[in-house]
């Protein structure tokens, strides 16, 4: 396996960070996970300008050339021979004396990029089931930070409890998952958590927003309760990894009979188009 460090492509165990890189001190850093299918990048732009809101919004600079990564990445997965899978970027604001406020500069950013296998998920067929978690983590989580802890005991709660995702809520409404954005459809109507800080404005939630207009489906992008949840007639979440993934469960209780809807198979069927269509080299 090999990695992109700073320029360079080498084995991944042979990159070396400085204990005094802020990513590793502080966490101050960003992040993005991009899909690979047949060996080609998922609808890779939008990463790239994620990516640079979410370094813009930290102040860290200069940026790395999207072109150029995109570059190290081609070569990391034809290095490699990764098909389906995913590909890890990781920009932190580089190596300084430890101080809370940021180095006066210059310091370099350290950039760090990989390549991986990973199928596509198996509870895209068989329906996932959810655990709920209270939604504890900071106010900007719309920043792709590698501050995660918040997210990694979420999801940590969900498999000791044998669930999929957990279901995040603060003051009576959902946010989002622990690592998805979370959908309800109810009486033909979708609702979604809007884009705000409280949640992360997932590269596959756009998407899906896109494909349920084509579908026809009304989308409400407003909070909803955990009430609304319960009652819902269809759950599903979205994330690069996790695709569009029915929830049939929630806390052990069957959402809507435990079955997949009708809406959320066609939205499926949809997003299973662009990836085919990625595979074959037509689309994005």
């Amino acid at each position: 396996m090999h990695a992109y460090w700073n320029g360079e492509i080498l084995p991944l165990d042979a990159v070396r960070v400085s204990p005094l890189d802020r990513g590793f001190v502080f966490g101050d850093g960003v992040y993005e996970v991009i899909r690979l299918y047949g060996g080609r990048l998922f609808y890779a732009d939008r990463h790239w300008a994620r990516l640079a809101r979410s370094l813009q919004a930290l102040s860290i600079a200069p940026a790395p050339d999207p072109a150029a990564l995109e570059d190290a990445l081609r070569q990391l997965i034809a290095k490699d021979g990764v098909e389906d899978g995913i590909a890890y970027v990781q920009v932190t604001r580089g190596a300084a004396p430890r101080t809370h406020a940021f180095p006066a500069p210059p310091v370099a950013p350290s950039v760090l990029a990989y390549v991986q296998p990973i199928p596509r998920p198996a509870s895209i067929d068989r329906g996932g089931r959810a655990v709920l978690y209270p939604d504890l983590r900071w106010q900007r989580v719309d920043i792709k930070s590698v501050n995660l802890l918040g997210n990694v005991l979420a999801k940590q709660h969900a498999v000791e409890a044998g669930a999929d995702e957990a279901i995040l809520h603060r003051d009576g409404l959902i946010t989002e998952g622990s690592s998805s954005n979370v959908f309800i459809v109810k009486k033909g109507i979708a609702f979604t958590h809007p884009a705000t800080n409280a949640i992360l404005n997932g590269i596959t939630r756009q998407l899906v927003l896109e494909l349920m207009g084509e579908l026809g489906l009304p989308v409400v992008e407003r909070p909803f309760s955990i009430e609304a949840l319960w009652e819902a007639d269809e759950v599903f979440i979205t994330s690069t990894i996790n695709e569009v993934t029915p929830i049939v469960a929630v806390d052990g209780i069957p959402i809507a009979g435990g079955k997949i809807g009708p809406w959320t198979a066609a939205v499926r069927a949809a997003f299973s188009d662009l990836v085919e269509r990625v595979r074959i080299g037509a689309g994005a």
